[in-house]
């Protein structure tokens, strides 16, 4: 495999990982290796998953059987996991709700995270833009803000459904831009775009990837991007951080990573991490990445851990908000 020069911005957690040195069970691997998705086969968890796991059983010498076990936005793959009972060869992958809102919005979950979940890597981020219509009057986000804040639900949204990442962004967004906006829930991104073009709804949160076919048929345009940083698959498109008022450090990203159950060989997430690592600093993955509208992260298991405290804290306010309202 051949390892671009982006690899340095992986390579501080790859370093940080190997100190101190660990002693590993000399024999692991020494089976086939099993990864649970909480998704069914062919969706975007389902296929990320696979874009690391192939050249990771490449990287363990063993191969890696995929557990497609769809649910509870994902929480029937961590349950499934750690059901398992085994502290060796099974891990799972999944997006960022199981681990941050599920806890608070699942009843009779089945596990605590920071009890039952041993982070081992950040996979991958997915940002969100704000879209309208192309005629909306507004050009810009301050010039959005300034239409919304005329009156409180001046302006209606479309979210595929009540706690839904597009559903918790746009309360997030509302809340420190100082608005307040309707919400319409959909059962689908398509029937939110339909109701955005046809005037029905004002605007909506949505992957750059379920847009940007729409913006280049002159039927939709995006005022901003939810990353911190711009984004490859939507060019041009400003970060809404720091704009019309809102934080500098504003930040709502759909996230996949890697886990193990907990009490795990701290040898094995050290391996496990800093192989992803490895694989995630190459050229060819970042791109099947980038196609599917995600950015290659990477880092540490704590900077995981991290990121899971950050979310549920922030994730939690939201949805204290949106309690509030009903």
């Amino acid at each position: 495999m051949i390892i671009s020069r982006r690899a340095a911005l992986f390579g501080a957690a790859a370093v940080s990982l190997c100190k101190p040195a660990l002693a590993q069970d000399a024999s692991w691997p020494s089976q086939p290796q099993h990864v649970f998705v909480g998704f069914p086969a062919g969706s975007s968890p389902d296929l990320l998953a696979r874009i690391v796991t192939e050249p990771l059983a490449d990287k363990l010498g063993q191969p890696i059987v995929i557990e497609n076990k769809p649910g509870a936005g994902g929480v029937i793959g961590i349950q499934q996991m750690l059901n398992a009972q085994d502290q060796k060869n099974t891990f799972a992958t999944t997006i960022n709700g199981p681990l941050t809102t599920a806890p608070r919005l699942t009843p009779n979950l089945g596990y605590d995270v920071a009890k039952d979940i041993a982070p081992v890597t950040l996979i991958a981020t997915s940002p969100l833009v704000l879209v309208v219509a192309a005629d909306f009057p507004a050009d810009d986000l301050a010039g959005f803000v300034k239409a919304a804040g005329k009156e409180p639900e001046a302006l209606a949204y479309g979210s595929v459904g009540k706690g839904s990442g597009a559903h918790l962004t746009a309360e997030l967004f509302s809340d420190r831009a100082g608005v307040e906006m309707l919400h319409i829930p959909f059962t689908s991104y398509a029937e939110v775009t339909t109701a955005i073009i046809g005037h029905e709804i004002d605007c909506g949160f949505m992957a750059p990837s379920a847009a940007m076919q729409y913006v280049e048929a002159g039927k939709l345009k995006i005022l901003g991007i939810t990353s911190e940083k711009p984004f490859a698959q939507a060019p041009g498109v400003p970060v809404m951080a720091g704009q019309a008022g809102l934080p500098d450090d504003f930040r709502a990203e759909l996230w996949n990573a890697f886990i193990a159950p907990a009490g795990t060989d701290p040898a094995i997430i050290d391996t496990l991490s800093t192989d992803i690592n490895a694989i995630l600093a190459d050229d060819a993955v970042q791109k099947r990445l980038l196609d599917m509208g995600w950015q290659a992260a990477g880092g540490s298991p704590e900077d995981l851990k991290q990121r899971i405290a950050e979310d549920t804290k922030v994730w939690g306010a939201v949805l204290d908000r949106i309690d509030a309202k009903n």
